[in-house]
């Protein structure tokens, strides 16, 4: 039995694992299972679980998406880019090599997104909600597209907006990415602290979060004209591209 799964902590509840066990089941694959390794450590679990005969490959999730790096052999041009791991593949040498496909996801969705709704990169501006690992593939894709963006933080820095400035500059931006966890299930009740009365139907808002499938981000967009998206078909299209790694 060839065996695939999910690290990170904690693992609550996994889109992986019913995404890839449904896969086997409705494309016949029998030699596959797809596990949940809850892991608090990489440092100690993770080289325990590498070593494993069985082990073909890996999705990573938060906290480790970076934790992950000293236990790998190389590095894909995707991963590089980002600065952060989601995919583990582990070679037929037993080497490791890191990807990426939270870029691929991200990317794809965005540009199918705006092709329905007959919207271009041209002029597009974007606002980046949140600082952490989520941000990271978010925002490599943006810079390959030439779209400019502003990433927003609770606490002003030299590179990022604070909430507190959205106001004087949210006409400008109207793509607005939610990369942070605010409004994921079960708070359902929470969306970031924007400026909603200020959004108009030139206003684009993508929501990482996908559980519920409807956040209240998205909601307070669409009173005010705004397009929504959530994170569904990203992790759809990251899933198919850790398969196609795996199996590549």
């Amino acid at each position: 039995m060839i065996t695939y799964g999910l690290i990170g902590h904690p693992l609550t509840h996994s889109f992986s694992q019913r995404y890839f066990t449904d896969k086997f089941d409705r494309e016949g694959i029998v030699d596959s299972r797809y596990e949940l390794f809850d892991m608090p450590d990489v440092a100690t679990a993770l080289p325990d679980l590498l070593q494993r005969p069985d082990l073909h490959g890996l999705n990573v999730t938060i906290p480790h998406k970076q934790a992950v790096l000293p236990y790998l052999d190389r590095l894909d041009a995707s991963a590089e880019k980002v600065g952060a791991v989601n995919v583990i593949k582990v070679e037929a040498d037993g080497t490791r090599t890191g990807y990426n496909s939270d870029y691929y996801g991200f990317r794809q969705s965005l540009e199918a997104w705006l092709a329905a709704l007959s919207r271009t990169t041209a002029n597009l501006q974007a606002l980046v909600l949140g600082t952490g690992g989520a941000s990271k593939a978010v925002v490599a894709a943006l810079s390959d597209l030439s779209i400019l963006y502003k990433a927003v933080s609770r606490t002003k820095t030299p590179d990022n907006l604070s909430y507190d400035e959205l106001p004087a500059v949210i006409d400008q931006y109207t793509l607005l990415i939610n990369c942070s966890p605010v409004g994921t299930y079960p708070k359902v009740d929470e969306a970031p602290a924007l400026p909603y009365d200020q959004l108009t139907d030139r206003h684009l808002l993508y929501d990482l979060v996908y559980n519920p499938a409807e956040t209240r981000f998205m909601q307070l967009g669409q009173e005010r004209g705004a397009a929504t998206m959530n994170g569904y078909q990203m992790l759809v299209l990251q899933a198919e591209k850790a398969w196609a790694i795996w199996q590549g």
